[in-house]
């Protein structure tokens, strides 16, 4: 029996072994791991799904495609599974799935919440390549829990982060920031890429629909399959896994 499937979904449905070759401790709980595969073809916002066997298969974003990076928050069973394992052993994906951002103006905001700020990393340096403008918001519940500020420095990318509790930054959420930025005089922005928990999301889009500028955002939901199958990532009639992650939004 043959099962079709949409021609962009056809290539990446079995695993690949893949070995961990470098752990970078990020925060109190989140990782990134750098795997021995390289998966040129993958674009910012895209994602694979990540199994170790006997324990469960998540998808996870990419923070880098060459080699492949994606960075987790020990938060349940199977990612506390996952930073258990060490530099040298492996495990296993499928992917890349999904359709990723769209690199499009000359002035961008990237806007991050918790872990979301890996794929705009990712999005950032290709964004820098093109020769693009690119401003990043950052924010997060307190300074602990706060991620890649560094990172983004070091791509001489201006940073504006926010804190819930005022411990680091502009107290407050990435919507604040942001505001400050479209109401702003001195450069204009062309559009807005967010990923994050989905409250913020909802945020961000009414915020950029309300200043009349485009907004690209990176839905999440539990995935199974990751090719549109099995329908567990639904959300109104869209499937996150094959017509998104990425969503964009005009105004």
């Amino acid at each position: 029996m043959t099962t079709w499937l949409p021609p962009d979904l056809c290539t990446p449905v079995l695993h690949q072994a893949a070995r961990v070759v470098e752990v970078v401790q990020e925060n109190h709980r989140t990782r990134t791991f750098t795997l021995d595969i390289h998966l040129s073809n993958a674009v910012p916002g895209q994602f694979v799904m990540v199994w170790l066997p006997g324990i469960n298969e998540k998808p996870i974003s990419l923070m880098d495609n060459a080699p492949v990076r994606f960075t987790v928050a020990a938060i349940g069973p199977f990612t506390q599974a996952l930073h258990r394992v060490p530099v040298g052993d492996r495990v296993w994906i499928r992917g890349p799935f999904g359709r990723g951002f769209t690199l499009q103006g000359q002035n961008i905001v990237l806007v991050g919440g918790g872990y979301g700020v890996a794929p705009l990393y990712f999005l950032a340096r290709q964004a820098l390549v093109q020769g693009m403008g690119v401003t990043a918001v950052i924010g997060a519940r307190t300074r602990a829990d706060l991620l890649f500020e560094e990172r983004f420095q070091s791509l001489g990318v201006p940073t504006l982060l926010t804190t819930d509790d005022g411990s680091y930054g502009q107290q407050g959420v990435v919507t604040d920031a942001l505001r400050s930025l479209l109401e702003g005089t001195e450069v204009s922005v062309d559009e807005v890429y967010a990923c994050g928990p989905e409250p913020m999301l909802l945020a961000v889009r009414d915020m950029c629909l309300h200043y009349g500028v485009p907004v690209q955002l990176s839905w999440a939901r539990v995935m199974r399959c990751g090719m549109g199958i099995c329908g567990s990532c639904a959300r109104d009639g869209w499937l996150v896994c094959r017509d998104g992650p990425v969503e964009r939004v005009y105004t």
